[in-house]
């Protein structure tokens, strides 16, 4: 009697059952299948710590626990190094395949090119496809075959490309009955991360939460308005769906399936995912551009040596400025933050401040539920204008009109910041003597800012 063959599903950031082409491929060529998660001590003490995700990641995990567990299946859950683990844990339950969805990271195709040969060594053969992303790195090209670095011809690319047909979840399958070393509860391994954002301001942390909040979107009068409305401060007007691509509780394909209907917003709505693929294949075809200015002849323009309490002051929304310091509050509370307030608050550090871009996009990914290296690089460079297809260097966000257009009313400001909930209207957004002093005065810095910047392009 031939032995029944055996793969295992290495999940990364794809921690959901349905729409899941790596964990389908599985069932349907293999006879059972071991689902496993590596908690990676590299990414947990990396260079990107967050009790915020890893809240999130742990609860994430006890939910895909959850969904294999109802269809017969069981999650190992291991912590380590991967590159030790997965090909052991292969060898040990006796797998022939270990199936995955690629990683775009620099980091992490470091780490599956090693997975790789060590597994590759052993006679276990390497499955990467599909999973993370709408369409491939390779899928959406220029007529030479290089990579677009401006968006807009990218996205006319990107919604010519086949779109994959949405797969359903598995019903039953069958698992490995086996048992592996080191094993345990997500929670534990993880060390027990407690947020730094407020509980109750968290979203749901499952693949069913993150689904009743697609079928709400998609069925949702803001989605239909989005193109007007999704730069509203004070609305509820975006899907909040950012932190559930970035674990994978959903996959891109069908939230952009889901949302395929006529008329300008959900087109607008498409071409944000379409702006999160464009990050991701950046990051593929430049890697470099994880820590250093897409345009190296911008590298450090115009920066300034960082003053600890301009800095501090800016991280805890105390600049003086109530769209600015709503942001910064907004953020410390949740873990997310509405679009158009991260690019005000970048733009306010990068040209305002001067103050070199990585260090907001540490404090991002430091409290961001859905801190993703891609789109969150690539928004940072984008709005200090050293990115690929950058904001044009001289566009320098004014914050009082930003707020005034984008809070019409001040809800959002006072709601984040209350000392001024005393304050009526619009009125909320240039508090003269009501509030502290701004840190910087907008027309000065925006007139250094653009004297910096024209002097590194003339040079």
């Amino acid at each position: 009697m031939p032995t029944a063959s055996t793969a295992i599903v290495w999940f990364r950031r794809d921690l959901r059952v349905h729409d899941h082409p790596a964990l389908t491929h599985a069932l349907e060529r293999f006879d059972r299948v071991v689902p496993l998660f590596v908690v990676d001590d590299s990414i947990l003490r990396g260079r990107w710590p967050s009790p915020n995700r890893w809240w999130f990641l742990a609860r994430a995990l006890e939910s895909l626990a959850g969904e294999l567990e109802a269809r017969g299946g069981r999650l190992t859950v291991v912590r380590g190094d991967p590159v030790e683990l997965v090909p052991r844990i292969a060898r040990d339950v006796g797998a022939t395949a270990i199936v995955i969805s690629r990683d775009y990271s620099a980091y992490g195709r470091r780490r599956d090119a090693a997975v790789e040969a060590a597994a590759t060594a052993l006679g276990v053969h390497w499955l990467a496809g599909r999973g993370l992303l709408v369409h491939e790195p390779e899928d959406v090209r220029r007529e030479d075959g290089g990579p677009f670095h401006v968006f807009s011809p990218f996205h006319r690319r990107w919604l010519e490309a086949d779109l994959r047909p949405v797969i359903e979840a598995p019903g039953a399958m069958a698992t490995a009955d086996v048992h592996v070393d080191g094993s345990g509860d997500p929670d534990e391994l993880l060390g027990h991360p407690v947020p730094t954002a407020d509980l109750d301001l968290l979203l749901a942390p499952s693949e069913a939460a993150a689904r009743a909040r697609l079928d709400r979107w998609a069925r949702s009068d803001a989605l239909r308005d989005y193109a007007t409305g999704r730069d509203r401060l004070d609305l509820d007007g975006t899907s909040r769906l950012s932190q559930d691509l970035r674990w994978g509780l959903l996959s891109p394909v069908e939230v952009v399936t889901r949302c395929a209907g006529s008329g300008a917003g959900p087109s607008r709505f498409r071409s944000e995912i379409a702006w999160r693929d464009f990050y991701a294949h950046l990051l593929w075809h430049e890697p470099r551009v994880a820590r250093e200015s897409f345009r190296r002849e911008l590298e450090g323009v115009g920066e300034r040596e960082p003053d600890p309490e301009i800095v501090a002051a800016w991280k805890a929304g105390r600049t003086g400025y109530p769209v600015i310091d709503a942001a910064m509050r907004q953020l410390l509370a949740t873990g997310w933050m509405h679009n158009r307030a991260r690019m005000i608050v970048a733009s306010f550090l990068t040209k305002h401040l001067r103050i070199d871009w990585r260090i907001g996009e540490a404090h991002f990914m430091e409290h961001l539920v859905d801190g993703d290296p891609a789109s969150n690089n690539g928004g940072w460079q984008w709005a200090a204008s050293t990115g690929t297809d950058p904001q044009p260097y001289f566009r320098i966000f004014n914050p009082t009109l930003q707020g005034q257009r984008h809070d019409p009313n001040g809800d959002y400001v006072r709601r984040w910041v209350p000392e001024l909930r005393g304050i009526a209207g619009a009125a909320v957004h240039d508090p003269r003597g009501a509030y502290v002093a701004p840190i910087v005065d907008h027309a000065a810095a925006r007139e250094g800012a653009i004297a910096a910047y024209e002097a590194a392009r003339s040079g």
